[in-house]
């Protein structure tokens, strides 16, 4: 099942980032950050209510959003939970009047499927770089930064 998350996951949330956080393929987000981002989240729930994959859409500018912290449980890949969050983010950007979608991720080749193509980072805005500052790969970013435009 897919809902918006609940105060309530939140550490669910930053434990299963943590996993991805420690081998380098995600941005690891600090707990306090994840409580002040509730409303981004999507989560993707077992049929015992346990967090088994999560999504956040931020807004960056009122055309422009991100898909960021998409993460699903080691031993839950490959069952279309990532597809479905994927797809439940667009349906919301859908509802903001959102116009483009923008990702960075070492997974180009999952996005591609929802329609997301390659664009140079220098396309971005500066102001999504923020983030960027925490990240041990600063200033060296080996992520692929993707596009997708909606509406």
């Amino acid at each position: 099942m897919i809902r918006k998350a609940h105060i309530t996951d939140i550490k669910a949330i930053h434990q299963l980032l943590q996993i991805y956080g420690d081998t380098g393929e995600l941005l690891p987000r600090p707990i306090s950050q994840l409580y002040d981002h509730v409303r981004d989240f999507f989560v993707f729930t077992d049929g015992s209510g346990r967090v088994t994959g999560c999504c956040a859409l931020q807004f960056c500018w009122e055309d422009l959003a991100e898909i960021r912290s998409l993460a699903v449980m080691p031993e839950n890949i490959r069952n279309g939970i990532g597809s479905k969050l994927i797809r439940e983010a667009l349906a919301e950007a859908k509802l903001f009047t959102i116009k483009r979608i923008f990702t960075l991720t070492y997974k180009p080749e999952f996005f591609k499927k929802f329609g997301f193509n390659l664009i140079d980072r220098s396309e971005l805005p500066l102001k999504i770089w923020a983030d960027c500052i925490l990240c041990v790969k600063f200033p060296d970013c080996d992520e692929t930064a993707m596009m997708k435009k909606i509406g």
